[in-house]
């Protein structure tokens, strides 16, 4: 399943609805010890900062929310990939706390799509043009994959 899913290998076999409950407040601790300053502080050129990777993850949960409801709503949809980096050309400016309210109310919001719609939708297909068929689960399961990696990127900013 990891060439569907590209952050499975972040999973480690962890409950899934504990990652995706756990990362808004996660966020916010390592936000707290990064501090407002540094949030917005390249640790090199060519990596994010700390706000833009809030604001990466903001924007993957509101790509989340269309292929979720998408998958629920049409029969084999197939969704559409997204180049982050010329997403995140408009990242300037957008605080590290702004990011992380947007992120949050869709992450509360994706929640409660995902635990109506589970287990009953996990086996839903969809199709990415690059990774292929998936299923609902498949989302799902990306989405905490995705998460744990982008935790570690502000982890790691937090304690250097």
């Amino acid at each position: 399943m990891s060439e569907l899913n590209p952050y499975d290998k972040f999973l480690n076999g962890r409950p899934l609805e504990e990652i995706l409950h756990e990362t808004t407040n996660r966020i916010a601790f390592l936000l707290a010890k990064i501090g407002v300053d540094r949030s917005v502080v390249r640790p090199s050129p060519e990596k994010w900062s700390a706000a833009e990777i809030v604001a990466h993850l903001a924007d993957c949960e509101l790509v989340f929310a269309f292929r979720l409801r998408q998958t629920l709503a049409e029969d084999a949809p197939t969704i559409q990939p997204f180049d982050q980096d010329k997403w995140a050309a408009c990242y300037g400016g957008i605080g590290a706390g702004e990011a992380l309210a947007v992120f949050g109310s869709l992450r509360r919001w994706n929640l409660t799509l995902i635990g109506k719609a589970m287990p009953a939708a996990a086996d839903r297909v969809v199709t990415h043009p690059e990774r292929g068929t998936m299923t609902f689960l498949t989302l799902v399961e990306t989405m905490a994959g995705h998460d744990l990696n982008h935790l570690a990127q502000l982890q790691k900013l937090a304690t250097s």
